[in-house]
């Protein structure tokens, strides 16, 4: 090598390593996408039962957001202690999705309730027998909560 040749060129980094750096940057971006994307429905879901938790059915019922047909009592009729879903005492979220169909505008949520707290283990036959499994359509502009369709 003499003083007018340029030095060898060094290269910090290979193609390779760029390509997997590049891939590992995708898979990490649509891991969290794919762990987030229900995010603001799963949050709208345990603030209302949350609410029907503590007992304060007036704010589950606002969380709610029904129709004028459905009144504070119908829905206390659904949800309160004497309800047919009730008493909620403890709730597990279970799986989020898109319901089948095309052009779908909300997410399913099911969600495990128990009249005991904490949430029975599966294992224990007596109290686990007394958990419902609930479908709820939450709207995703709004956060409106609704039954899923049987």
């Amino acid at each position: 090598m003499s003083l007018l040749e340029p030095p060898a060129e060094v290269h910090k980094y290979s193609r390779v390593m760029a390509f997997v750096i590049s891939v590992a940057v995708l898979v990490g971006a649509y891991f969290v996408w794919y762990t987030l994307r229900f995010y603001p429905e799963q949050k709208a879901a345990e603030h209302f039962f949350d609410a029907v938790v503590a007992g304060d059915m007036n704010r589950a019922y606002q969380l709610w957001q029904p129709s004028p047909s459905y009144k504070l009592r119908d829905f206390v009729d659904d949800w309160g202690p004497t309800g047919y879903y009730g008493p909620v005492k403890s709730y597990q979220i279970v799986k989020k999705r898109y319901p089948p169909g095309p052009g779908s505008s909300t997410v399913e949520v099911r969600v495990r309730i128990s009249p005991f707290s904490p949430l029975p283990d599966p294992n224990d036959a007596e109290k686990s027998q007394k958990t419902k499994v609930v479908n709820i359509w939450i709207d995703t502009k709004s956060k409106s909560l609704s039954m899923a369709p049987p």
